[in-house]
């Protein structure tokens, strides 16, 4: 039996240069899955959760693949929707990060993507939940979110690694650590100060950012990734280490592996699930799910 695919695009992912009308992204797709492509297969967004709700019809209408075509959001609200069903995610990674799809080798042009989820294999990742909210990459207490927030407001929706890179630089001289309280499974409860918690499914936030170089997204455990408060300079010269895979190695970096973890914040501190902010969150509980998503990766990942 042919296989059935669905395709849920965002057509304002990305850096504003490399956008495409509409009618382009359709045509691409048309050409490329074109005898796989089911009846009005080719779904677009037009506002936040939209992507979900597209690929829930995309189920229900029997697709064996829905493909998100977008950023880090697309994909996070499209693999939402597909958690423990049959179908499996396609991936065309078109955001600003993209960091799910570097780590399953996802190819980064539009026509490889198709491809691979086209005739690529199937593989099971881990699924992460925060307060009911899933995340396939990362989610982050802190730092990390207000910057994703401030990202998210930025003026025009400006995208881009060099536009995230200065609005971080920007808002780290004005963020304030907080103090956090850090519940684990078999281990006692530890008090630490931080500027930033980062809970991985994955190894990297995106562009190559090495966050938990030691996860695994299929071993039933999330990374959770502390890193504590730092004098600007010091932070600055060590940004390599987020490239290198030695962010381990930073002096007061601690990493636990955990299947749950309840994270208390005093004041309450921003929260992002892959890159999408949620505001300010006083208790942030964390599981992990094993093996509750199908995407589909080249063959031999």
């Amino acid at each position: 039996m042919p296989m059935k695919i669905a395709v849920v695009a965002n057509p304002v992912s990305g850096p504003a240069w490399r956008r495409r009308q509409a009618e382009d992204i359709a045509r691409q797709i048309r050409e490329t899955i074109g005898p796989h492509l089911m009846d009005g297969g080719v779904s677009f967004t037009s506002e936040p959760g939209h992507a979900t709700r597209l690929a829930r019809t995309a189920i229900d209408s029997g697709a064996d693949v829905v493909i998100a075509w977008g950023g880090d959001g697309t994909v996070n609200e499209v693999a939402s929707a597909l958690v423990d069903s049959r179908a499996a995610l396609g991936i065309v990674p078109v955001g600003s990060g993209n960091g799910l799809a570097l780590e399953l080798g996802i190819p980064p042009r539009p026509d490889d993507a198709l491809a691979v989820a086209l005739r690529g294999g199937n593989r099971l990742i881990d699924v992460g939940d925060l307060n009911g909210r899933l995340f396939f990459n990362c989610a982050g207490v802190g730092f990390d979110a207000h910057v994703a927030a401030a990202f998210a407001a930025s003026a025009g929706r400006v995208r881009g690694l060099v536009s995230y890179a200065t609005i971080g630089v920007r808002e780290f001289v004005r963020y304030e650590a907080g103090t956090y309280r850090i519940e684990t499974e078999g281990a006692a409860a530890a008090e630490v100060r931080a500027l930033l918690i980062s809970v991985a499914n994955t190894r990297q936030w995106g562009n190559g950012a090495l966050i938990a170089p030691g996860a695994i997204m299929d071993d039933d455990r999330l990374d959770v990734v502390v890193i504590p408060p730092h004098h600007p300079v010091t932070v600055l010269a060590n940004l390599w280490r987020l490239f290198a895979g030695s962010i381990a190695a930073w002096k007061g970096v601690e990493t636990r592996q955990v299947r749950a973890a309840t994270i208390t914040a005093t004041p309450p501190a921003p929260v992002h699930v892959d890159g999408e902010p949620l505001g300010r969150l006083s208790v942030i509980r964390i599981q992990v799910k094993r093996a509750g998503l199908r995407v589909r990766v080249p063959a031999g990942k």
